[in-house]
């Protein structure tokens, strides 16, 4: 994997115009990669996607827009110093509780969708700022927020999709999928 994305920086770095600042890009390539690399952060983000194509209506953006906003928040939380308690067991959690929401094929209120990804989202916000090493960070916490957000769009599509060809059965069957290997990764 680590070659893979080493290879992949150093083609993109070659593409681009000499006059960019590449230590900028390499800090969006390092933020862009970071969600797209842990399945925690696949699972996590995809089911807020799925689950807002089951809600339908404003869930399918306020929820991502949730997600994406609060993971900034506690991002800038953990840049700033702030310490939180349990942040791995929150990110934990959050695998386990939004494929329960789509396995259970669970219509909460938006606001009520918009606080459960929030919360889960400041975690998992926070976890990228305690790893962020990149020289720049609003470049960093440029590249994951538009990663995340591609993951919510890619959950969306396949919410909406399994359920207009196969119906809702087969979005709750993912929603299982991913409920079954987020507990084995975290046992693993």
């Amino acid at each position: 994997m680590i070659a893979t994305n080493t290879a992949l920086a150093g083609a993109l770095m070659r593409a681009l115009p000499a006059q960019i600042d590449l230590v900028q890009v390499n800090s969006f390539l390092a933020g862009f990669l970071h969600p797209i690399e842990g399945i925690d952060h696949i699972v996590a983000m995809v089911t807020v996607g799925v689950w807002g194509a089951i809600t339908g209506g404003r869930a399918l953006w306020i929820w991502p827009l949730a997600f994406v906003s609060m993971m900034l928040g506690g991002f800038m939380a953990a840049v700033a110093g702030l310490s939180l308690p349990w942040t791995t067991a929150a990110i934990f959690s959050s695998v386990v509780v939004l494929a329960l929401m789509v396995a259970l094929a669970v219509r909460a209120p938006v606001w009520v969708g918009a606080v459960i990804v929030g919360l889960f989202a400041f975690f998992h916000g926070h976890a990228h700022g305690t790893e962020a090493t990149a020289a720049s960070l609003s470049m960093y916490a440029a590249g994951f927020a538009l990663a995340t957000a591609g993951l919510h769009v890619a959950g969306i599509a396949v919410g909406l999709a399994a359920q207009r060809s196969m119906g809702l059965a087969t979005v709750r069957a993912i929603g299982a999928a991913a409920l079954l290997g987020g507990v084995v990764w975290m046992v693993a």
